[in-house]
């Protein structure tokens, strides 16, 4: 299985630097980052660890429930995954942690019942390749068809 590379340029300190982080694998773009931008409510056009860690999330699981759908008999038409990722104090350690991922999945699946899908959605929130790695962070799931 393949290896994936990101890296980061960083200049400055934590409240005073910012740096650029480079998808170098798949060289899909480079984005700004900066600790004022990633602490604040609205971004300002500069990416966090938080929105990439969303970004992975979500692509993987709709990836693993496209999957589960198909090996419980159901035919996907579409998937609408969001993954809200939450940085908060770390009141144990000091500093910050991730607080929580909040998933929301809507589909449209032919095949299925509600019940049905709801099960196939828990399944890949359990074996996503990216939920075993942040199993440590509390995970929350809404999943409904369309």
């Amino acid at each position: 299985m393949p290896t994936r590379t990101a890296r980061t340029a960083w200049n400055g300190g934590l409240a005073d630097g910012s740096g650029q982080v480079e998808l170098s694998s798949s060289k899909a773009g480079t984005f700004d980052v900066s600790f004022p931008k990633r602490a604040a409510d609205e971004a300002g056009g500069a990416t966090s660890p938080e929105e990439l860690i969303a970004a992975a999330h979500s692509s993987c699981f709709a990836m693993q429930l496209s999957h589960l759908i198909a090996e419980a008999g159901g035919t996907r038409q579409s998937l609408e995954v969001t993954a809200d990722v939450t940085l908060g104090p770390d009141a144990g350690y000091g500093g910050f942690r991730i607080t929580g991922i909040a998933q929301k999945v809507v589909g449209e699946v032919d095949g299925l019942d509600e019940a049905g899908f709801v099960k196939a959605a828990e399944a890949a929130k359990a074996g996503c390749p990216v939920s075993k790695a942040l199993k440590a962070v509390e995970m929350t799931l809404d999943a409904s068809l369309a």
